[in-house]
């Protein structure tokens, strides 16, 4: 079984996330179809997969920065009770449409880990964590700061089990694409 966790809701037309443009039921139904296809390859750990679905009517957060882009920052929290994080975004800059869409989906194992689950911790159920709807045609690493947030199990974070190496690789990766590129403002 396959559901929207509620972390992902945060992902709206509004918000400075990647999102959807139709109802959101609908992804849960999309990223089914693509799983069920077989169009899903292994995540940064066991338990963890992205999916890759049509970006039609997928809209990307994440802008290419220009020279003399203003960024601005924030120290917010991504949900109620969870300690801020730092956010850098591009200001004045808007989402445009997607090139490529992952959908995280996450095994409720995984989320039950931290709490964060909302099926319960069985075989087989799975819970959309995050729309990755890129600028781009080749899908965008993990973002650095995600990453980090992840490996050193902030709070919030799913520890990524990465070896010091492997950690080391994912994160020149990560740095390397995203080094140009922010969420919109």
């Amino acid at each position: 079984m396959i559901v929207l966790n509620e972390f992902v809701r945060r992902q709206t037309k509004d918000s400075r996330f990647s999102h959807y443009g139709g109802d959101m039921e609908d992804v849960v139904t999309l990223t089914a179809r693509a799983v069920y296809d077989g169009h899903t390859v292994p995540g940064f750990r066991d338990g963890v997969l992205k999916v890759s679905v049509d970006p039609t009517n997928f809209f990307s957060g994440v802008v290419q920065l220009k020279e003399g882009d203003e960024l601005t920052g924030s120290y917010t929290a991504r949900r109620q009770g969870e300690t801020p994080r730092k956010v850098t975004s591009a200001t004045g800059r808007n989402k445009i449409p997607a090139k490529n869409v992952d959908i995280i989906i996450f095994s409720s194992k995984v989320l039950a880990e931290n709490g964060d689950n909302s099926l319960p911790p069985d075989e087989g159920n799975w819970e959309v964590i995050s729309i990755n709807a890129d600028p781009t045609e080749e899908p965008l690493p993990i973002n650095p700061w995600v990453l980090l947030h992840n490996h050193f199990e902030s709070d919030g974070g799913t520890d990524t089990r990465l070896s010091d190496t492997e950690f080391v690789e994912t994160l020149r990766e990560s740095f390397t694409a995203w080094k140009d590129k922010a969420m919109c403002g």
